[in-house]
Order: C-alpha cells, then structure tokens, then sequence
C-alpha cells in the first residue's frame, strides 16, 4: 500500500513538471506578445508627440487620435470604421429612415468610391447615378487615397446646395460629371402596386419601417384587388436595395416562410454563432413569389433572396448580387461617438456565405439599356392585320357577351404588360413568370 502511495504521488509529480515544462514555453509567448504590444503602444506614443511638436502647423489632438482610430479599423475591412459623435447620429437617423445627403449607398474599391445603389426617389437617383459607378472627384477633388468617410464628407453638404461628382462607368470610354442638388432624404421603404393580377412591392432599404410599411402594404393590395383569390402572386423588388438593419431582412424573410432556418450568423468563437428560424405564418397564404435582385442589392436584401431561395419558396430573377455577406455590429463608445465593427458572416439556409460572391438568380435576366427618347426605329413596324380585318369574315357566333368582355379584358392586360416591358423589362419577367405558375396551379 505505501509504495502504491508512493508511486501515485511520483506520478502526480510528474505530471505537474510535465505540465509545467509544456506551459511554461507557452506563458514565455504570451509574455513576449504583450511585451511587444507594449513596445509598439510605446511606438504610438512617440509619434503623437512628435507630431504634435514637431509637425509644420499646429494639430489637433483628438482629430490625430481620431483619425489613429479610423485608420485602425478602416484597415481590416471595408465596413468597420470609427463613427464621431454627429456621424453616429446620422446614422441612427437614417436608420430611422430620414437623413440628409445624396441618396447613395456607397463603399470603398481600388481606393475610389463605389456606388452600391441609388437610393429610390432621391437626387442621385433622379440625376442618373447608377450602381457599380465608381466616383472619383468630388467638386474637381480627387477621391483617391482617402478614407471611405472621408469621401462622404465631402459629398455632404447644406440641403439646396449643388455638388458635382465625376463618375466612371463601364461602357463608357470617358468620365462624367454629373451635377446634384443636396436633399433631405425622406425615404419610402416600401412601395406597392397592382400589375394585372400581381401584387408589386418595391423593398428600397431595410430600416425600422421596413416590415410594418411591407405588412401594411400587402393587406392594402389584397383588399384592392378583391381578396387573395384574386391574387395570382407577389413580386419582391429587391434591385438597388443596400441592405440595413438584419432584424428586419429576417423578418421580412419570415413573412413568406412557415418554418426554417432563416439565417445564421458564425463569429470568430463558435460560441457565438446564431441561427434564426422562422415562425408559423406566411403573409401571401402560400401564393407564388418572384424575388427581383441585381448588382447593387447588397446585405439585408441577399439574406432575404437567399432565404426564400434556399426554401425554394421564390424564384429568383435578375442579376448577381453584391456579395456583401459580413455583419457590423454598431458599439457605443464614450463621447456619444461609436465603432462599427464587422464580427461574423452571415450564411444562407444551406449553409452557403455569400461574401464576395453574391446570390445567383435562378433564372438571369439583364435590364436592356434604355433607347434615348429621340432614337428613331430604323424601319416602320408592319400594319398587322387579323381575320377580323377581312371584308366579308365570318363573325364568331359560339361566345356569348359575357366571354367576349373577358376576352377583351384579358387582351388589355396583355397589352398593358407589353407596355411594361419597355419601361421594365426585368419585372415584366418576373410578372409573366407569376402568370405562368398561376396557370399550372397548384401542385397537390
């Protein structure tokens, strides 16, 4: 019994020296790290000094400990950056949905600005602005080399002031200059209407309003078309939307879903990863939806399309998306100031991250460029002319009024849904593919 005591004990001892001689390289590392960390904090301190002592003008210092802030975080991505006391009240109005400025959605590419999209209904959008342009002077001042916040102060400026951008677009060979007048920028979230039998809601961000306006704007157009059996589907409009809040793309996504993973969201920690299902209810009682996205639908507006993709619940059109699949957490710092910080990504239902890559439509369609007003067709249409049109026809004597009416009816809906192809070609598809899947009925 003693030696067994005595052999126990030697093991033990052993193993602690064992565990010691492991950990103790490791606490040397630690160590060495921290001194490091020390040594270059030691580093920044003689920097500030010197500038503040020896720089040709006076400086400020808390715009030097400011600008040291923003460079440190500007430096791991394009999305975290520091946010001063009046740029983190900006932001939360404008998630609030009214704010003052361009109307555009932008981030940084190659050292320029790059426009995610125009925002509906505001100067930059009324003035041409499209996404994917690249901005590259502002009032003749070069962008380049600047902090993306930087470059949007500069673009900010007193409601009713003029502001001219160069732009540089692909397909064409030289920049432009293109003149805005500064607006506060009202947003309307959501916007509906009827086409035919569809109901068309146009989704331009993701901010507190969006879900209750959407919510709002389906039982207005149900109740207008005379019920949801009058409804043939929905088309989601997605196209230029930025993104925003995540709360709400997961609520919008859930208004279309009755079960499932929404989204989930994983963290540098596993521990910290989340997953978001959806709960019993669907808004459209199940009716078909076509989901409308291109280039400049980025963040919130991918979850959305990726979800109800994901689920096979709606069909995709469009173009790729902006693939901007990362998630900034906003954290309050002393001073009313605030950093914004990127800690997790984001993924789709079936496990796929859409960072850089985007979400592919099911089916694409590109938006044809627009004919300027004055172009000319190049040869007259024919006259088409029909049996009807034949002196002496027979007349069609096995309808009754009631079936000609319809027939003239649904003739004029067709009509008016050619009449929208040219005015937008992407969502009279996704409306023709709504009619289709009406006629096929149900699959039960």
């Amino acid at each position: 019994m003693k030696r067994f005591l005595m052999a126990a004990l030697g093991g033990t001892a052993a193993g602690v020296i064992a565990t010691t001689q492991i950990a103790a390289p490791l606490l040397a590392q630690e160590a060495a790290k921290t001194e490091n960390v020390y040594e270059q904090l030691d580093l920044f301190g003689d920097i500030f000094e010197r500038i503040r002592a020896q720089y040709v003008e006076e400086v400020d210092s808390s715009d030097l400990i400011e600008a040291a802030i923003n460079g440190m975080l500007t430096s791991l991505d394009p999305h975290s950056s520091y946010l001063s006391p009046k740029d983190a009240l900006k932001m939360r109005e404008q998630t609030r949905g009214e704010f003052g400025g361009l109307g555009i959605e932008v981030t940084q590419e190659d050292g320029f600005v790059k426009v995610v999209s125009p925002i509906d209904g505001t100067p930059a959008d009324e003035a041409g602005v499209e996404a994917g342009d690249f901005i590259t002077h502002v009032n003749g001042e070069s962008l380049l080399g600047l902090a993306l916040d930087d470059a949007v102060e500069l673009m900010r400026g007193p409601v009713g002031s003029e502001i001219v951008i160069t732009v540089v677009r692909e397909g064409e060979q030289e920049p432009f200059d293109v003149s805005i007048i500064r607006d506060t920028i009202e947003l309307t979230v959501v916007r509906s209407r009827i086409e035919g039998d569809t109901v068309v809601l146009r989704l331009s961000t993701f901010n507190e309003q969006t879900y209750p306006k959407m919510k709002e704007a389906i039982d207005e157009q149900v109740e207008k078309a005379g019920g949801m059996e009058k409804v043939n589907g929905f088309v989601i409009d997605l196209r230029n939307n930025p993104g925003g809040l995540l709360n709400q793309a997961i609520a919008v996504s859930d208004a279309f879903l009755e079960e499932g993973e929404i989204v989930s969201t994983r963290g540098r920690d596993p521990a910290d990863g989340d997953r978001v299902n959806a709960t019993p209810g669907d808004l459209s009682m199940g009716k078909p939806l076509v989901v409308l996205i291109n280039g400049g639908s980025a963040s919130a507006s991918e979850i959305v399309a990726g979800a109800l993709q994901d689920h096979r619940r709606a069909v995709v059109i469009g173009t790729k998306s902006f693939g901007k699949g990362s998630v900034q957490t906003v954290m309050p710092l002393r001073g009313d100031g605030a950093m914004r910080l990127t800690t997790a990504r984001y993924y789709t239902p079936s496990g796929r991250s859409i960072q850089a890559l985007g979400v592919s439509p099911d089916i694409i369609v590109a938006q044809p460029p627009a004919r300027p007003e004055t172009e000319e067709e190049e040869t007259p249409r024919r006259l088409l002319r029909s049996e009807a049109d034949l002196r002496g026809s027979l007349n069609n004597d096995s309808l009754t009024e009631d079936q000609i009416k319809q027939i003239e009816e649904d003739r004029a809906k067709a009509e008016k849904a050619a009449e929208l192809r040219e005015e937008d070609y992407q969502l009279a598809y996704a409306i023709d593919i709504l009619k289709g899947l009406s006629a096929l009925g149900p699959n039960d």
